[in-house]
C-alpha cells in the first residue's frame, strides 16, 4: 500500500510537471504572436528597437517562469512575428531593410542569451536549495543519534529519507555485509555493478536491488537494500548524501552496541 501511494504521488508530480512544461511551450509560441499583433496599429510610428525590447521582455518572462525550451520557442516566435508584422513589407516573411534585418537577428540572439541565463540561474537556485536540504537532513539524523534515539527509529527515519532522496520504490534495512553478486554503493557515492562503475547520472541506479553498506569505524554493521525506480536519474551528490546518512546510522548502531 505504501509503495502504491508513493508511485501514485510520483506519477501525479510527473504529470503536473509535463503539463506545466507543455503550457510554457505553448506560451512561448503564442505570446509573441499576440504581442506583435497588438502592436500592429502602432507599427507606423513605433520604433523597431522599442518593439524588439518589448519582445525581449516577453521572452525573459517566459524563460524565467517556464523552461529553456519555452524560452527558445519564444525567441524563434518573436523573431518570426516581428518580421511578419513589424518590418516592411508588412505581413510577409521578407525584410527589405538592412536595419530591420539586424534588429530581427539581434532579437533572436538576445532571446537565446536571456533564456540561457534564466535557465542557469534557475539551476543554481535549485542546487542551492537542494544542498541546504541535504545538510539539514544529515544534521537531523546526527541529532537523533546524539540524543540516543532507538536504533529502530533512526533506521526507519533513514529508510524513509533515502526513499525520498533517491526516488526509490522501497528501502529496507538488513544486518550483515552486502551480497557479493549485488550492485553496491561505494564510500565515494559511486555504484559498482559486476565489477564496473555504473553511470548513475544517466541511467539511474541498477535494479532490481542495490546494497548501501552501513559502516562505522571501518566495520560493516549492516546494509540498506535499495529498490530503485527504473530509469530515474540519480546525481552523484545525492549518492554522497545517501552514504553520509548510512554513516549516521552506523554511528547510532555502534553507540547503542557500546552502551549495551
Amino acid at each position: 500500500m505504501e509503495r502504491s501511494w508513493r508511485d501514485l504521488t510520483r506519477q501525479v508530480a510527473l504529470a503536473a510537471a509535463a503539463r506545466k512544461g507543455a503550457l510554457a511551450n505553448a506560451c512561448g509560441i503564442i505570446a509573441p504572436l499576440v504581442v506583435t499583433a497588438c502592436l500592429v496599429p502602432a507599427r507606423a510610428s513605433l520604433a523597431g528597437t522599442a518593439a524588439a525590447l518589448l519582445l525581449v521582455a516577453v521572452i525573459a518572462a517566459i524563460a524565467i517562469l517556464g523552461n529553456r525550451v519555452a524560452g527558445f520557442l519564444a525567441s524563434a516566435s518573436s523573431a518570426l512575428w516581428f518580421d511578419f508584422f513589424l518590418t516592411r513589407p508588412y505581413e510577409r516573411f521578407t525584410i527589405s531593410h538592412r536595419a530591420a534585418m539586424e534588429t530581427t537577428i539581434s532579437l533572436f540572439v538576445v532571446g537565446l542569451i536571456v533564456t540561457e541565463v534564466a535557465a542557469r540561474g534557475r539551476h543554481h537556485r535549485r542546487v542551492a536549495v537542494e544542498e541546504a536540504d541535504y545538510v539539514a537532513l544529515i544534521h537531523d539524523l546526527g541529532e537523533m543519534v546524539a540524543q540516543g534515539e532507538l536504533s529502530a527509529d533512526v533506521i526507519e527515519r533513514a529508510s524513509n529519507e533515502l526513499t525520498h532522496l533517491l526516488h526509490l520504490r522501497l528501502c529496507r534495512y538488513h544486518p550483515g555485509v552486502p551480497q557479493s553478486n549485488r550492485p553496491t554503493v561505494l564510500s565515494d557515492g559511486q555504484v559498482v555493478n559486476g565489477g564496473l562503475r555504473w553511470g548513475i547520472s544517466t541511467m539511474g541506479l541498477p535494479g532490481p536491488e542495490v546494497d548501501l553498506p552501513v559502516q562505522y569505524g571501518g566495520q560493516t554493521l549492516g546494509r540498506f537494500v535499495l529498490e530503485p525506480t527504473p530509469g530515474w536519474p540519480v546525481t552523484r551528490e545525492q549518492m554522497i548524501v545517501a552514504v553520509a546518512m548510512a554513516g549516521q546510522v552506523g554511528a547510532g548502531l555502534a553507540t547503542r552496541a557500546r552502551i549495551a
